[in-house]
């Protein structure tokens, strides 16, 4: 399996039943407590829509963080995929996607970090990343915790 095709499989495996304020102050909140936990440096942001129901920081950050966070999140409200498999889709057709999406690079970032909330029967709702550690660990901590969330919830 190819990374796209692993990452495409974890977006169709981490879909939510409802997404709620709630269910965003939970997720954020074992994101937190796993990245301290683990001794992270990341932000934390959980957003549905447009609106930032939760955000964190954690020591050894930067409000560079904060705006990376916010670049990765607008690659997936543009393209409704996380921040990686976007920025993954264009290296494997051998293109870069600072020059070939023809965005701003100052607005929007595809690397990796930030995650789709898809609902089941509804599609995109929002995101939910991090930003911190190098994109490929930044993504595979969101999917974990996506993941354990998801399972512990009951969703």
């Amino acid at each position: 399996m190819s990374l796209l095709e692993a990452l495409a499989e974890q977006e169709e495996r981490l879909v939510f039943t409802s997404f709620t304020n709630e269910d965003a102050l939970a997720l954020g909140t074992l994101m937190v407590d796993a990245a301290r936990e683990q001794g992270l440096p990341v932000v934390v942001s959980v957003r549905r829509g447009r609106q930032r129901l939760f955000h964190a920081a954690l020591p050894g950050t930067s409000a560079d963080n904060d705006g990376w966070i916010e670049r990765k999140s607008r690659v997936v409200d543009r393209y409704g995929r996380s921040s990686f498999w976007v920025g993954e889709s264009f290296r494997a057709q051998g293109k870069s996607f600072e020059a070939d999406s023809y965005l701003d690079p100052r607005e929007y970032s595809a690397h990796g970090g930030v995650f789709p909330v898809n609902i089941a029967g509804v599609g995109l709702v929002g995101t939910v990343g991090v930003s911190g550690l190098p994109q490929a660990d930044d993504h595979a901590f969101v999917v974990a915790q996506v993941e354990r969330f998801l399972t512990t919830a009951g969703q």
